[in-house]
């Protein structure tokens, strides 16, 4: 019997042919019976981006199915790509391995495309994360890789010091991550409460100038620290916070910036030295109030988002003033100012524990909301306590759409 290897671990043979009565051609890349249901013609096809699949499905009397099935289903297989992955960093020095563990996990039990993390993290903590994430391998849903804490050799100490400790990394990811296209950096005290895949597509509303996003510090100008403090340039009316910021890396790389040290514009390398040494004794906020300046003289390339995408005590501290947080829910949670770990702010608090005790079960994460709810009903004696319904108006959302549907249609 002949018999044709054309594809790996398959082989088709002429036993095709001879159980259905019908005689074997053998050609280019395989055995075939008679003429083929997807050539345009009588003669078989030599290269098989040639061949033309016939749309009407009723097979001639002296076709073999067979061959017809897997060469079809070969070629489709030629077109499907692998998923995109979403890149999301983080910088993690301290005390702040679990905080940066339960923003991960947040970030896995929502999300649909796959993940890929960005660890920067003091060397004492990489075998921790090491432990705890490969623990989490089973979901097969993200991958990650650890990083030192890098800064550029000849200002290490001065950037390491700057605001709090490996803060200013940020800054740097455009540079250490040269084969990454866009990225997706968070601080270590957030917590997604809806899909990475959401913001993630706000990149697609970016247009031709814009290279990053960013929400704004403050919503009422009133209890704004920009506009009543500061002593150096800041964007827009209130200025912007950095603990999300989505970055299209390409375009950071390759932007000249303009800037008030010199009349040349400069690249994203060549510009934070220069803006540190005119600047560190201005900014109080480190790395956040260069990347202010920074929008400052170019705010045609900052995509601003809602506050409900980086929703802080700031938020609802005085009294709501986040009006897309109270009209569809918060989408991440920023619990900047320690509120997860002490007393201050119980509703954030709450919200964090949560996250931090559930597990990857699909029961588990289903059941999180009540006891979560009960928790923040008892946070109604503080101004943010008396909106808790926005901290789980979107999460409601996120596990009926993730856990609550029939696997097909996740």
């Amino acid at each position: 019997m002949n018999c044709l290897q054309n594809l790996p671990g398959l082989c088709i043979t002429c036993m095709h042919c001879e159980l259905t009565g019908m005689h074997c051609e053998l050609s280019v890349g395989a055995a075939t019976c008679g003429r083929l249901l997807f050539l345009s013609c009588s003669v078989r096809c030599k290269d098989f981006s040639l061949c033309y699949w016939n749309p009407y499905w009723m097979l001639p009397s002296d076709v073999c199915g067979m061959n017809c099935f897997w060469e079809a289903a070969f070629r489709y297989s030629l077109k499907i790509e692998p998923p995109e992955k979403m890149h999301l960093a983080v910088v993690a020095c301290g005390e702040r391995l679990e905080e940066t563990l339960t923003m991960l996990k947040s970030a896995i039990i929502f999300s649909i495309k796959p993940l890929q993390f960005h660890i920067f993290a003091e060397d004492q903590l990489h075998d921790s994360f090491k432990d705890r994430l490969d623990s989490w391998s089973f979901l097969q849903t993200f991958n990650y890789t650890l990083y030192p804490i890098t800064f550029p050799s000849e200002n290490a100490a001065e950037w390491k010091k700057l605001f709090k400790p490996c803060a200013s990394q940020r800054l740097f990811l455009p540079l250490i991550l040269k084969e990454v296209d866009s990225l997706l950096y968070v601080d270590t005290d957030i917590l997604f409460l809806r899909p990475v895949d959401d913001i993630w597509s706000l990149l697609k509303k970016f247009n031709s100038t814009q290279i990053a996003a960013m929400a704004p510090e403050h919503e009422e100008p009133r209890i704004g620290w920009y506009n009543r403090f500061a002593r150096h340039p800041y964007y827009g009316k209130t200025g912007v916070n950095s603990g999300v910021m989505l970055m299209n890396m390409t375009r950071m790389r390759r932007k000249y910036f303009k800037n008030d040290m010199t009349t040349v514009h400069l690249k994203w390398g060549d510009i934070l030295m220069p803006l540190l040494k005119k600047y560190k004794l201005n900014i109080t906020w480190g790395d956040q109030d260069l990347l202010n300046i920074m929008f400052f003289h170019n705010p045609e390339s900052l995509f601003v988002f809602p506050c409900q995408w980086n929703y802080r005590p700031d938020h609802c501290i005085y009294g709501s003033n986040c009006q897309e947080a109270e009209d569809e829910g918060i989408f991440i949670l920023h619990g900047n100012r320690g509120v997860y770990h002490d007393d201050k702010q119980p509703a954030f608090r709450a919200v964090y524990e949560a996250l931090r005790n559930c597990s990857f079960e699909d029961n588990n994460i289903r059941s999180l909301l009540k006891p979560l709810e009960l928790e923040l009903q008892k946070t109604v004696h503080t101004y943010c306590g008396k909106i808790y319904k926005i901290f789980i108006k979107q999460l409601m959302k996120s596990i009926r759409d993730r856990y609550d549907r029939p696997p097909k249609e996740r």
